[in-house]
């Protein structure tokens, strides 16, 4: 139950809970025996995940996979299938697939323009040339008149 509770609290350097235990820092194997083996192929995965440095790992991003990956650092790779749930999504943006729009273009729609029904309305504009007031941020079509906007809130 001790090592369950670190590892729900993240920790997977375990320390003996003996105050006057001299070994110090338990070992996964020499626990082995002891553990439940959910419990021990969960710190086990764990500390595989800690060996991995930060910048180099990143999770699946459609919630109901997050799926571990690993950037080997090799080629810049963009269009990406998770190997555990095998959907599409942007390797280098780290988000689902955002099809029709360069990462450059993506990474500077704000967090709540980010979704594929959001992506496909930008295209629709940009298709028909809509101009977006600074203000509010809606959409308006140019039907005459001069290149003057002002925001009707």
């Amino acid at each position: 139950m001790y090592v369950e509770s670190k590892l729900q609290e993240n920790v997977v350097k375990i320390w003996c809970p003996q105050p006057e235990c001299e070994v110090g820092l338990l070992d996964l194997q020499h626990c082995h025996g002891i553990l439940p083996e959910e419990v021990f192929d969960r710190w086990g995965d764990a500390l595989c995940e800690a060996m991995i440095l930060e910048n180099e790992k990143f999770y699946c991003p459609f919630k109901d996979c997050s799926a571990l990956m690993v950037n080997d650092g090799g080629e810049l790779v963009k269009e990406s299938e998770c190997p555990n749930c095998r959907r599409l999504f942007c390797a280098q943006c780290r988000v689902l697939w955002h099809d029709g729009i360069e990462c450059h273009e993506f990474q500077k729609l704000n967090k709540d323009e980010r979704e594929k029904e959001d992506i496909m309305l930008m295209q629709l504009a940009n298709n028909n040339k809509w101009m977006r007031c600074s203000k509010c941020r809606f959409f308006v079509e140019k039907s005459g008149g001069c290149m003057y906007l002002k925001c009707s809130f």
